[in-house]
């Protein structure tokens, strides 16, 4: 099941999202245990930051979605001791951000011993300075992107925010910038409120919408950037079981992460490694045949009648 995206090797398509136990070394350990292809750490930044207050996370009842707003809090050089820990347990994929290019190049320097890639998060949407403040712009993208490929001799990969107009823009702007993969996408801006008290739940008011509900979107954010790009898109976002998995897939993505799913039980990492494999066997297609496989259909059949 070995899958290279990007000069990454991993051994199945399935990664650990960043933000989901990816805060140490033992957690990480426990995803290659189970079963993940790769893990991406949870996102480290230039200086130790607590984040927002809380209440920080929310789940429905309905268990669709989740919202957090955590503010990427993170122990930054610190956590160089936690990345340490997993060294040859597979690949490690390190999450960076911070507030201008210089930034994210000196965090990426300083991790780069203990990664085998960089996830720039350029698209957390309830970070003030960060995120999505320079992932919605082309040219903070570009820059941010140009930097770190320029300092760091791993691959790169830039993560997309989906509240954009069109992430193909922005998806063009890191291409250009040297990415070497793109992953879309990050949560949605998103809030909720309690109605007995009115007050909004999280102590942030705003944040981040992930799980089931954000999957169609980020599905065709994938479709559309895997038909606009010429570097390998990685897709993640309500993805909790093999089929999640495929449509991903189908849609143009090289591989996939596994995020709020985790915590129903980190087990659905390997499981749906084992549902995609299942899924190439039944149907006689390799990876490479399933990876974008719904353009060439709607090419051959617009009305769908050979999907």
């Amino acid at each position: 099941m070995n899958t290279d995206v990007a000069g990454v090797g991993l051994t199945n398509p399935v990664l650990l999202a960043s933000g989901i136990l990816g805060s140490t070394g033992a957690s990480l350990e426990r995803a290659f245990r189970v079963g993940a292809g790769g893990v991406v750490t949870k996102s480290v930044g230039p200086r130790e930051r607590e984040g927002h207050p809380g209440p920080n996370v929310f789940v429905d009842d309905s268990e669709e979605y989740a919202l957090n707003a955590v503010g990427l809090s993170n122990s930054s050089d610190a956590f160089t001791e936690e990345v340490e820990k997993v060294d040859g347990e597979g690949p490690t994929v390190v999450s960076v951000f911070g507030g201008t290019a210089e930034e994210f190049a000196e965090v990426a320097r300083t991790f780069e011993p203990y990664a085998d890639a960089f996830e720039l998060n350029v698209s957390c949407p309830h970070a003030e300075g960060y995120g999505v403040a320079i992932g919605a712009d082309p040219e903070l993208t570009h820059r941010v992107t140009a930097t770190v490929v320029d300092a760091v001799d791993v691959p790169v990969w830039v993560k997309m925010t989906p509240d954009v107009a069109d992430v193909t823009e922005i998806g063009e702007s890191a291409q250009e910038g040297g990415a070497d993969a793109v992953v879309a996408t990050n949560t949605l801006s998103a809030m909720a409120i309690d109605v007995e008290s009115g007050h909004p739940i999280l102590g942030n008011v705003h944040g981040g919408l992930s799980g089931s509900a954000l999957k169609p979107v980020a599905v065709r954010c994938v479709y559309d950037l895997y038909e606009a790009l010429d570097i390998p898109v990685v897709g993640v976002g309500g993805v909790s079981s093999p089929e999640d998995a495929v449509e991903y897939m189908l849609a143009g993505a090289s591989a996939v992460e596994v995020g709020t799913a985790v915590w129903e039980g980190i087990e659905v990492l390997g499981e749906v490694a084992e549902g995609i494999e299942e899924y190439k066997q039944r149907k006689n297609l390799s990876h490479d045949e399933i990876v974008g496989r719904a353009h060439e259909l709607a090419a051959k059949d617009p009305e769908g009648s050979d999907a």
